[in-house]
């Protein structure tokens, strides 16, 4: 048993949950899969997986010795990264976290380019609305949406996201567009809230800005969905100019009241501080930086 190869397997048995994956990835038959990990249990004299007829899930030996044996791969893969060949072809898995619409919209339209550049480097994107725990769900870099508060954190500033109030052509055919937050309350208003917390709106900036607490008949903690309701004309909202850009390219969407928009939020790449960042993360950090920059 090669231990490097075998410390290999299970980490990506333990990131994607599936024998057939990873002997499909590594291009071998999932029994050669099976019997790797089954001899590193052996030498190590603890069970890593606990295996049934539907899944497999990691024991707690499984789970300490997954962190440690990225850890070290990470370390050897830098340590390889530096010199000949591998300096200019990584390889490798990098799981990448960002919300669903950011994902759809900005970062996927973006991954074929990446991927003719480094052929050998894989993506594994988790998508969720929350902020996920990077060090406990072993996400190495993450798409970070606001002020950056985590001193646990590196950031790496992406680019700058200003908010818009919008409306579809649709809606406003049929509604006179605002001309003061104040006139909101005659409008319909698509409504992001966690649980029964409404968000509010902001508009202005500095001394002067005011918020405004949005009503209307469709409410969601969902930005999709925020975005889905936009475009089917069921009112007005305060959004990421992101959600809706190719829609306002396009005139389908509106912005409404410039003159009050409020001050943008930057959105961040970020890593765990204190580990070392494997050449394949810098390599998309770098290029998705690059790509930000050159669309701005």
């Amino acid at each position: 048993m090669d231990r490097l190869d075998a410390m290999r397997l299970f980490v990506r048995l333990v990131e994607t949950g599936s024998f057939t994956a990873v002997a499909r990835a590594e291009g071998m038959g999932q029994p050669a899969v099976s019997k790797q990990i089954g001899a590193l249990e052996r030498y190590l004299g603890a069970p890593l997986l606990a295996r049934t007829s539907r899944r497999v899930s990691v024991t707690d030996a499984g789970q300490a010795f997954y962190a440690s044996a990225k850890a070290l791969l990470d370390d050897f893969d830098l340590a390889e990264s530096a010199v000949g060949v591998r300096q200019q072809s990584p390889r490798g898995l990098i799981r990448l976290s960002t919300s669903p619409v950011h994902g759809r919209l900005c970062i996927t339209p973006l991954l074929p380019a990446f991927f003719r550049r480094y052929p050998d480097v894989e993506i594994q994107m988790s998508v969720s609305e929350r902020q996920v725990d990077l060090i406990g769900d072993g996400i190495d870099l993450a798409v970070r949406h606001g002020r950056m508060q985590d001193s646990a954190m590196i950031a790496r500033k992406l680019c700058d996201s200003p908010f818009v109030l919008v409306a579809s052509r649709a809606y406003l055919a049929t509604h006179a567009a605002p001309a003061h937050p104040d006139d909101l309350d005659a409008h319909a208003c698509v409504v992001f809230a966690h649980g029964r917390e409404r968000r509010p709106w902001i508009f202005g900036s500095g001394d002067e800005a005011m918020a405004y607490l949005p009503r209307g008949p469709f409410t969601t903690g969902d930005a999709e969905q925020i975005r889905a309701a936009i475009l089917s004309g069921l009112g007005v909202a305060q959004v990421p100019a992101w959600v809706v850009a190719p829609e306002i390219a396009t005139g389908d969407v509106q912005v409404l009241l410039p003159q009050f928009q409020r001050d943008s939020l930057p959105t961040h790449l970020v890593h765990p501080a204190g580990r070392r960042v494997p050449m394949r993360v810098k390599l998309l950090m770098d290029f998705l930086l690059t790509a930000f920059a050159d669309a701005s």
